[in-house]
Parts: C-alpha cells; sequence; structure tokens
C-alpha cells in the first residue's frame, strides 16, 4: 500500500471536516475556498510552521515526533482509533520502520477453542484482524449460519458483509455494520501495511463492492470493542446482542467475540430457541 497516499488522504480528510467555529478560530469572510480548516490554521493549531505541516499532509511523517503528532492529533480532533493510525502510518514511514504487530494469525490454539466449547449460553467466536473467523462455538455456528453457509472457509464477515446479499438481511443494521468493517480494515492496514493476506482482502473488496470502495476512500478508522448488534436470524428472528471484543494477550492478532443478552428479554427467550435449533443442526465450521 503507498503509504505517503494513505497519510496525505487521512490527513486532507481530517481536516475537511473541522469548521473554523469547531476548532474555535474566528472565520473571516464569507467565501472560504477550502472545505473544513486550511493548512495554516491547522499548523498554527499544532504549533508549526506552515511549510512543515505541508510537509506532513504531502505524506511525509517520517522523523515526526511523538510532540508533534501529539500536536497534529489535537489540532485535527482525532478521536482515541485516529491518533493510533497516525502514529501507525508514522511508524510505517519510517527508512526502517519499526516492526509492526505480527501478521494476523490464520489458526487458533487449541486451548482457545477448548475455551470456546465452554461457553455453552452464549455465542461466542474468534476472529482475526482481517475478519476471519478462526474459531466458535456452536452458539456462534448456528448464529452465523448465513454467513457459514458459503463454503469458502475461513468464513470472512468482510466478505460475507460486502459480497453476499443474505448479509442485508441477517445485519439489521447493515449501513452501520459495512462502515465498522470498512474502519476496521483500515485500522489494520495501518498497523500491518504489509500484510499480503490483508492486502488481497482490500483488493478483492474494492474490485468488486462500490459500496466498499466508497467507504476504503473516507480513510475513517474505528475501535470495536463493545457496542449492540442487531440481527435477522432465518430460523428464529430479530436479536438484540450486546457484545464485548477481548483480545488474548498470549495470541497477539486474535480477537474473542462474545454476544449476551438481559435476562428475561426476548432475545434471551430468542437464544434458547437458538441453541435448541443449534443441538439438532451443527453448521459447520470448517
Amino acid at each position: 500500500m503507498d503509504n505517503r497516499a494513505t497519510i496525505r488522504e487521512f490527513l486532507a480528510s481530517r481536516r475537511a471536516r473541522i469548521t473554523p467555529e469547531q476548532a474555535g478560530l474566528p472565520a473571516y469572510g464569507g467565501n472560504r475556498r477550502v472545505k473544513g480548516l486550511r493548512r495554516e490554521e491547522v499548523a498554527m493549531l499544532a504549533g508549526m510552521s506552515i511549510d512543515y505541516y505541508v510537509r506532513l499532509e504531502r505524506g511525509n511523517l517520517a522523523g515526526a515526533s511523538d510532540t508533534v503528532l501529539e500536536g497534529l492529533a489535537r489540532a485535527l480532533q482525532l478521536d482515541d482509533a485516529e491518533r493510533a493510525h497516525l502514529f501507525d502510518l508514522a511508524r510505517a514511514a519510517e527508512p526502517t520502520p519499526v516492526r509492526s504487530r505480527k501478521t494476523a494469525p490464520a489458526t487458533v490454539p487449541a486451548s482457545v477453542q477448548l475455551v470456546l466449547d465452554a461457553v455453552n449460553d452464549a455465542p461466542a467466536w474468534v476472529r482475526n484482524a482481517r475478519h476471519d473467523m478462526l474459531a466458535a462455538n456452536r452458539m456462534a455456528r448456528a448464529l452465523h449460519a448465513p454467513m457459514l453457509a458459503d463454503p469458502r472457509r475461513p468464513a470472512n464477515s468482510a466478505r460475507f458483509v460486502y459480497l453476499d446479499p443474505a448479509s442485508h438481511d441477517f445485519f439489521q443494521d447493515w449501513e452501520r455494520t459495512a462502515d465498522d468493517i470498512a474502519a476496521m480494515l483500515r485500522s489494520e492496514a495501518g498497523r500491518n501495511p504489509h500484510d499480503k493476506l490483508l492486502i488481497e482482502l482490500i483488493g478483492e473488496l474494492s474490485t468488486r463492492s462500490e459500496d466498499f470502495r466508497t467507504r476504503w476512500a473516507a480513510h475513517n478508522v474505528r475501535f470495536h470493542r463493545t457496542g449492540l448488534k442487531k440481527f435477522h436470524h432465518p430460523v428464529v428472528g430479530d436479536l438484540e446482542l450486546t457484545f464485548e471484543a477481548m483480545e488474548f494477550p498470549a495470541h497477539p492478532g486474535l480477537t474473542l467475540l462474545a454476544y449476551v443478552a438481559p435476562v428475561g428479554s426476548p432475545t434471551a427467550d430468542s437464544l434458547k430457541l437458538l441453541a435448541s435449533w443449534a443441538a439438532t443442526t451443527e453448521v459447520p465450521q470448517h
């Protein structure tokens, strides 16, 4: 991936979304030729010269200190995910880049599968940063039956969302789900720009999905650690599940996702139906 182009487009897109009023600056004149802040305004807010900021926005973050990056993050009002992405891009820009995280693994240790199988009442599964479903318990396989209907393995939630029409029925808030996945893939591309399988996945999605191309071009990044997921399962109907995403300190690059519902809620009753269905209909993972 072209690091300089990514830096340029990321910084320009963040600058364009902030108005002078949002930055606490007076908006002189009625006709501003740029959307959002001017480069000189960002430079002033970040405490650097306009020439230096122009250099940064042209894609040259090599040599930028943590102090410079922090100032830039404040000026552009970056959230935690965007700030982390900026630092990842800066590391990748170094002539001898700091070693990035290990490439997202393609398998899970047997001990992780044992942990999943010990969870009986809630869907729980493990993915890597490319969104491959690497392991799942019976409930998670039942929940994701529409995605696992595709025989390609490992099943990949990004491919399912963007390339399988069934995803529009499965995810009640498909637009939000598509936004989240593109943003998480963009974050991972910043962390591991040389991950060959990730590059291939992004290339495939970009080639085959206009929805993905549009979201990828927005350069949005996002953490996805907790929240509410709304599904429409073909057997048990609508489900509103709270999810928690947890990383394995001993297994970098693997994320466990668990879905739960409040006791006594309609979704909790639906999960019991899902468990009964799962007990009689095994959905293959491999």
